[in-house]
């Protein structure tokens, strides 16, 4: 991992748009707190077919304008036209936003048309066309390998176009194996693929709803792990507790061996950040 440590490191946080008012409250207070940690980013997603849109829009643009933090709205291209694509790009650059996380997204249920953009490197490229240097694009990447790729050698043929499209940094599904975050790293490295990948991380507070998710996206959470978990059952301190311990031996291996920050899945929390943090010994990042 040579390559990786020798980019800036850099922490940002991920939020999902909130469903009410009281939704909107929670995740204000979340980003309230984290921002006091001076991250690189605050991300906000976007659901499927852009069916958050308008309320991904209006969190990214309280977190721009209130918090201090550059703010970046998930974007993903499936079941979009370019025209549509067109008036969301103006649309941030005229809110003044200069961060993007580029997406393919997932095909709405029922629908079978991808829309005229098939692939997240389709979007980047678009993005570049129509904007050039505007935006900091971030493309994702799977340590484990996309759960819909047919192996592993056509995975890193996907992110290999992304980053050729015009991606400048990829953010990972979470895992819990550091391995695989390394192995994927050299991956990069013998095809000379050249952006800091950082490491996503998934606290553990809930094992049904991590179990869910992991299923979902094919994320691996290690036998161990799994069954240290079940064994609490429904004692939620005891898996807080273990969960926190793991979350921040990963951290810290991963920080250690050189990756370049670390990209956290807030699920509109910010306890178990704050917790992480501090046991790893991390200052705010300097403005």
């Amino acid at each position: 991992m040579k390559s990786q440590k020798r980019f800036e490191r850099t922490f940002s946080f991920e939020f999902f748009p909130p469903k009410n008012d009281e939704g909107a409250r929670k995740v204000r207070e979340a980003w309230t707190q984290l921002a006091q940690l001076n991250p690189r980013f605050f991300s906000v997603t976007y659901g499927a077919g852009g069916s958050t849109q308008a309320r991904t829009l209006e969190t990214v643009l309280e977190i721009h304008k209130s918090s201090g933090v550059d703010a970046a709205p998930h974007l993903s291209c499936i079941d979009s036209t370019a025209e549509q694509m067109r008036g969301i790009l103006q649309m941030y650059k005229d809110n003044g936003l200069r961060h993007i996380v580029a997406l393919r997204g997932d095909l709405p249920s029922g629908m079978r048309d991808p829309g005229e953009f098939r692939y997240a490197n389709e979007l980047v490229e678009f993005i570049r066309k129509e904007t050039g240097d505007h935006f900091s694009l971030e493309v994702a990447a799977y340590p484990e390998i996309h759960p819909q790729a047919p192996d592993a050698f056509k995975d890193m043929d996907n992110f290999a176009r992304k980053v050729k499209a015009g991606a400048n940094s990829a953010i990972t599904q979470y895992f819990y194996a550091p391995e695989a975050y390394f192995r994927f790293v050299d991956d990069c490295e013998r095809r000379d693929i050249d952006i800091p990948i950082v490491p996503g991380i998934m606290p553990i507070t809930n094992y049904k709803q991590l179990a869910r998710f992991s299923d979902t996206c094919g994320a691996e959470i290690p036998r161990w792990i799994r069954k240290r978990l079940e064994a609490y059952g429904e004692d939620t301190a005891s898996i807080r507790a273990f969960g926190e311990e793991v979350v921040t031996d990963l951290c810290a291996r991963l920080l250690e061996a050189g990756a370049p920050g670390l990209h956290f899945y807030t699920m509109n929390q910010a306890g178990p950040i704050q917790a992480i943090w501090k046991n790893l010994g991390l200052k705010p990042e300097p403005k």
